[in-house]
Order: C-alpha cells, then structure tokens, then sequence
C-alpha cells in the first residue's frame, strides 16, 4: 500500500537551510557540530543534519561512515558505541565539540527552526537493507515539536520512514547519479534511481535536488506532480540565484544568503 504524502511545512521554504549547519572552520564551528547547530538556531537559517548508526543502535548526528576525515582517527562510526562517540571531539572545533546524537540536537534546535534530516544509507548499495537506522529515527522523534522533515538517497529508507513515522513529512535526495560519486553501487541501480521513479511509491512530497542537475527532466517531472524542489548545496550568491530559478529553496554552506 503506497503511503500518504505529508506536505513539506511552510517553515522550510521561510528561510535558507544550512547545509550540515552553519559551519565554518575559521570560526571554530566544524560540520555537524553542536556550535554549528547553535550558530544556525541563532541566525535563524534551517538546519540539514546527517545520521549515521552506531554499534548499540544509538543515532548519531555525523555524516561520513568513517572517522578519519572529520575526526582525524581510524574507525567507522558503526563499530562505536554511542557513549564512545560522544566523547570524540570533532576536528576543528572545542573539545567540547563532540559527535552528537540526534536527541541532544533536537533539544538545541527545540522547533525554533526547521530541522531537515538526511538518514544515510545504511545498504551500501542503496537497496534493501536499511530499517534499523530509520526506527531508532522515529523513536527519537516521537513527541517532538518544530518542522521536521526526513529524507535520503535511498527510496527503501525513506519508505521504513514512511512506516515508522508516517506523520513526518519524507522525501528524496536526488542527483544524476553519476557512478565517479558511487562507489560499490551498481550502474544499472543508478540509472534507475535517475528518473526519480520511487516518488510517489514512498509517499514523498519533496525532492532535494543536486544544483548542477537541476535542469533535469525529471526534476521538471517531478515538479509537475506537486513536488516541493530543495536543492544542495549552494556555495555563492551568484550559485544561490541561478538556483533559485528552478528550486522553491536551497541548502548552501561557505556564504550566507542575502
């Protein structure tokens, strides 16, 4: 049974959406931080986040599968535990900056801005295999209060989300799935996955839309179904009006929009 959409709310088209918060290594803030989550509230811009999994089933506001890149040590995320993340500070940032989990972002941002949620792809190959990340993601949720919206690259996510937390609007994160971006996913699952054909099966009512690709037909299509167009990420303000022709919104990170 295909599920209902939910209506992206009105709060996430008000104003610009940081893309994994307002960070900015000059100032201390690294991506995904809790200082770039509260530089965000206080500017009043929207706040996109990543989730990853750890090993105990505790979801974690970090966008990489590895540590190496953002926390500057070996590891995969999904081999720690959640206590243990939270004690990894960040690369960047105070000591204070650790890992955080999606429950203490949520007490942070308190429905004082919109929160849009990208849950990464747990498959490894953008199939099947996901549920476990997306039910711990509604058991935080329940009984939160503020604009919230989930999405990800991958339709099987977003349709356990459907099942999970059926009342939080869903939607794809979209591009030309271009195989160089997409190691380990076959090209035939990419060429797929172009046409955007999942978007009325999972009950979505947004895209978010890679900004080179924006011009896409299918992006177009989808647009004449109702959709909602977000778009990532926006680096300038010439980047953020040459996007604005074809998108309702834009995520951006390095500037902050007029």
């Amino acid at each position: 049974m295909t599920p209902d959409p939910v209506a992206l709310p009105a709060a996430f088209l008000a104003a610009p959406i940081t893309h994994r918060a307002l960070h900015d290594l000059g100032a201390g803030r690294p991506e995904n931080s809790p200082a770039a989550i509260r530089a965000a509230v206080s500017a009043g811009f929207g706040i996109e986040i990543d989730l990853q999994l750890s090993a105990d089933g505790q979801v974690m506001v970090f966008h990489d599968y590895d540590l190496d890149r953002l926390c500057n040590r070996p590891g995969k995320v999904q081999d720690h535990s959640g206590a243990e993340l939270q004690k990894i500070p960040l690369s960047g940032g105070t000591p204070d900056d650790t890992i955080p989990t999606l429950g203490e972002v949520l007490k942070m941002v308190a429905g004082k801005v919109p929160l849009l949620i990208e849950v990464k792809d747990q498959d490894g190959a953008l199939g099947p295999n996901t549920n476990a990340l997306e039910k711990a993601t509604a058991q935080v949720l329940d009984g939160y209060v503020g604009p919230v919206a989930l999405m990800s690259f991958n339709p099987h996510s977003i349709a356990a989300c459907a099942r999970y937390a059926p009342h939080i609007s869903r939607g794809l994160v979209t591009g030309a799935f271009l195989a160089k971006n997409w190691e380990g996913v076959s090209e035939s699952r990419l060429a797929q996955l172009r046409s955007i054909p999942d978007y009325g099966q999972v009950g979505a009512s947004f895209i978010s839309h890679r900004a080179t690709d924006l011009d896409s037909p299918h992006v177009a299509n989808i647009r004449a179904k109702g959709a909602t167009i977000l778009c990532w990420t926006i680096r300038s303000l010439a980047a953020d009006t040459q996007a604005r022709k074809l998108a309702d919104n834009v995520t951006f990170e390095g500037y902050i929009p007029a």
